[in-house]
């Protein structure tokens, strides 16, 4: 957390482009913090207001902050967009984003600032910083650079980072001072060349490409979005049953181990195992029969199974016939494979006339009981031929290898995982890419 109680250090005169909401803030608090502010838009209107430190949003405190900056003679305002850049030695765009017909996005107002900041960084001839906050779509600065100013970074005049904003109505100013989340994208994904957007928007921020870290804020707010559409489903469902939801998720929320953490938040494996395809299809099925519409609990399985074909065709597109498995179980440590996506995975592989391989340490065909042996009787009841008694045999004997689980060590499998073999890594298991074979992962 930045010390909000002394001005940051050094001071930098910064130019916001667009003082609608997220321009507004970042306005009122980086002036709080001792830099000097010029707005820009193309609104005499808000201008004159901003000039004067009247807010053009309700938001708690942050007139108190314009009023502030302004009476220290920090705060200043144009339409003149070459003014802005002359006096200032960064750049923040945060003009809107609004969506077009069909839900594509327009923007037509990043373009035309990013050709008027090039255009006076091209006149000034002086290094310049230039930051993005507008919410954008991943490729969006890296198109915005190549049309704008890719001349102007070669000359070693600019340098250009995305840094997404992560700030709620009504509670703006103090999420800027806190902030839940910091990041700074840069082209490459490494540290930043200059230090400008750690000085301003924060130092603990983390660090992705630019495609990273706008995807990064659709993530986050698509998730919410997610989390509200979730919790109003158990709700409805909840009421129907004449059940409190509104306690119902707050005693969800008090699980911190698994409901609110980072546990099931790793793409990879399709989820499987005895609970959550039967409870998801279970909740859904009681839905429908009773008439109540869940939109988004009923596509939940869909999306799993969507999963499970993009991993299918990952496979399909080696073009070979040989393929093993690392780990067939639905997680590491268990032989428990009721609703494995592996095991489905080696159902379909095997109908399309593949040659499977399979290790998994967990697993004793002679040790199978009750629900468990029942599952792999009826779907894989020939598993025991495609057994092998290690992962090195597995990785011999198979073209493509599908590491679900980290079954072995890395280093055993050298031997055998020569070139022409292909791994595809669907647990997040980066040490095989030390290996020298071909390695892709199924989200990475």
């Amino acid at each position: 957390m930045l010390d909000w109680r002394m001005p940051s250090s050094p001071a930098h005169h910064v130019s916001i482009f667009g003082l609608g909401y997220v321009g507004a803030v970042t306005a009122g608090c980086l002036a709080e913090l001792g830099h000097h502010i010029i707005g820009a838009d193309v609104q005499q209107a808000k201008v004159d207001a901003f000039k004067a430190g009247i807010s053009p949003i309700v938001e708690p405190e942050l007139e108190s902050l314009l009023q502030a900056a302004r009476q220290a003679g920090r705060l200043d305002a144009t339409t003149d967009a070459t003014e802005a850049v002359k006096n200032s030695q960064v750049s923040i765009i945060c003009v809107g984003t609004p969506s077009q017909a069909a839900g594509r996005l327009n923007l037509d107002f990043v373009k035309k600032v990013s050709a008027q900041i090039a255009a006076a960084i091209r006149e000034k001839q002086q290094p310049h910083t230039v930051i993005f906050r507008s919410t954008m779509l991943p490729g969006s600065t890296r198109a915005m650079v190549r049309e704008f100013f890719a001349d102007l970074i070669e000359s070693g005049l600019l340098q250009v980072y995305y840094c997404p904003e992560f700030l709620r109505e009504g509670t703006a100013v103090r999420d800027f001072r806190d902030p839940s989340l910091v990041a700074v994208g840069t082209h490459d994904g490494k540290t930043p060349a200059t230090t400008e957007a750690l000085d301003l928007l924060g130092a603990n921020a983390q660090i992705l490409e630019w495609e990273g870290a706008e995807l990064l804020k659709y993530s986050c707010n698509y998730f919410h979005a997610l989390k509200v559409g979730f919790a109003n489903e158990i709700g409805r469902m909840a009421k129907h049953l004449g059940v409190d939801g509104a306690r119902v998720m707050d005693v969800v929320c008090r699980d911190e181990r698994l409901n609110i953490s980072r546990y099931y938040l790793r793409p990879g494996n399709p989820f499987g195992g005895s609970c959550l395809p039967k409870d998801v299809n279970a909740l859904s099925g009681l839905a429908r029969i009773e008439g109540v519409n869940l939109p988004l609990l009923d596509h939940v399985i869909a999306s799993n199974q969507a999963h499970l074909d993009a991993l299918l065709d990952q496979i399909a597109r080696k073009d070979v016939r040989r393929v093993g498995l690392l780990g067939l179980a639905f997680k590491a440590d268990t032989d428990d494979m009721r609703g494995s996506a592996m095991v489905a995975i080696a159902e379909t592989l095997l109908g399309r006339g593949y040659q499977l391989r399979i290790f998994d340490p967990s697993i004793n065909l002679t040790r199978l009981i009750g629900a468990n042996e029942a599952e792999i009787q009826r779907r894989m009841p020939h598993l025991a031929q495609l057994l092998c008694s290690s992962a090195e045999e597995v990785v011999s004997e198979s073209d493509v290898i599908i590491a679900s689980q980290k079954c072995v060590e890395v280093e055993s499998l050298r031997g055998v995982a020569g070139a022409g073999k292909h791994v595809i890594d669907v647990n997040g298991w980066p040490e095989l890419k030390a290996l020298p074979w071909s390695y892709e992962g199924i989200c990475w």
